[in-house]
């Protein structure tokens, strides 16, 4: 009993950090199981993306209601996420997963810096985008109500061609690495296509849970789903989640970039020393 509690904590822990980053529950869930209480790898990851779908189904809805989600930009980036995940499969078989390990953990650190310079800079880049001839043909400009500064903010979508490729390698390494790579999401977004911050979090989250599916029936199909760990931690982060969901339009911009670029540093130096 105390066991699958202390999962139900480890899981709202994780599904807190998961929806208000965009980043996944995963991003905790693997590196507590396996360095705290010494759970093989496998079992650590198989939970991880449950994880994953959790986040993304418990904290969904809460964005959709509050108009942070936008709904047309995650439907049409997926399909150049599900693209690079399929070629991310078939790679799987012959790549050197170290060197990749390596890559990402650099191309974290490389966005974290990314946020710091936002941090200093304090404007947004959404403030002075100008859409391009896809953004407005697909309708993907948008608007949402910050509760944080008491303002509807609206935004134009551009470097919608850019951004599709982003989202190309991020399916590609979700396959790959066996990650949700809501980093590389959020990059994407918020760097690239100059949406605000808490929008992209929110799109992110929403497109995980569409990629991590097939992950999750590869990985429960061979073995790698325990299902007394995966069930207690997937209640603990659909709790988590929505509570995240909460608080994350109510959080200041800067203080979720700060927060944003310590979860980044953490994961890109774990990824890289993982590689080495």
């Amino acid at each position: 009993m105390t066991y699958i509690l202390t999962m139900i904590l480890v899981g709202i822990f994780a599904g807190i950090v998961g929806a208000v980053l965009g980043l996944g529950g995963g991003i905790v869930i693997t590196p507590v199981l396996t360095l705290i209480f010494q759970i093989e790898i496998k079992y650590a990851i198989g939970a991880a993306i449950i994880a994953v779908l959790a986040t993304s189904s418990g904290s969904a809805i809460a964005y959709l209601k509050d108009d942070m989600l936008n709904l047309r930009v995650a439907m049409f980036l997926e399909i150049f996420t599900t693209l690079g995940a399929f070629i991310g499969a078939m790679l799987s078989l012959v790549s050197d997963a170290k060197f990749l390990f390596i890559l990402y953990g650099l191309l974290l650190t490389f966005q974290a810096y990314n946020m710091y310079q936002k941090l200093r800079s304090k404007t947004d880049s959404y403030v002075a985008a100008v859409p391009d001839k896809i953004s407005e043909k697909l309708q993907l400009n948008s608007s949402y109500y910050d509760q944080s500064s008491g303002k509807t903010v609206e935004y134009q979508v551009t470097n919608v061609p850019a951004g599709s490729a982003i989202m190309f390698v991020a399916g590609i390494l979700s396959a790959l690495l066996g990650i949700g790579s809501g980093a590389f999401k959020v990059l994407a977004m918020d760097t690239v296509m100059k949406m605000p911050l808490k929008p992209s979090s929110a799109t992110a989250n929403f497109m995980m849970g569409v990629t991590a599916t097939a992950s999750a029936i590869f990985y429960f199909f061979s073995g790698q789903i325990d299902p007394l760990l995966a069930a207690p931690i997937a209640v603990g982060v659909v709790i988590g989640s929505m509570i995240g969901s909460k608080l994350m339009p109510r959080i200041p911009v800067p203080i979720l970039r700060v927060i944003f670029i310590v979860v980044l540093l953490v994961s890109g130096i774990q990824m890289f020393l993982k590689g080495l």
